[in-house]
């Protein structure tokens, strides 16, 4: 049953990856941009953080999500201003670099490490 979970979980997860390239791709990237972010992501994280914990976990879970969204922003900007300088794949790879950093000083901040 555990596997079972973990591949619904995998398949739901790779599902929305799918989309948002499909809706990039062919209908307008504005559109798969709104997809990559949309809360639905996070929703199949909380729905199956709580299906396999409790409540209070779940409810962790959405306040550090909140917390974390800082280095996922400065992820996204440091692609969208390397992206014409380096070319899409080494700006990812350095924004890689400027989200871990992000969360490690987020962490200390918060006392987490």
């Amino acid at each position: 049953m555990e596997y079972l979970f973990l591949l619904l979980t995998f398949l739901a997860g790779g599902g929305i990856v799918a989309g948002t390239t499909l809706l990039s791709r062919n209908l307008d990237p504005r559109f798969g941009g709104i997809l990559a972010v949309a809360p639905v992501i996070t929703t199949l994280s909380f729905v199956f953080t709580r299906c396999a914990t409790t409540e209070k976990s779940t409810q962790d879970l959405a306040l550090y999500s909140l917390y974390f969204l800082v280095p996922t922003v400065l992820f996204l900007a440091s692609v969208y201003l390397l992206a014409n300088r380096f070319g899409i794949f080494p700006s990812i790879g350095i924004s890689f670099g400027v989200w871990l950093v992000a969360v490690l000083v987020l962490m200390r901040v918060l006392g987490m490490g």
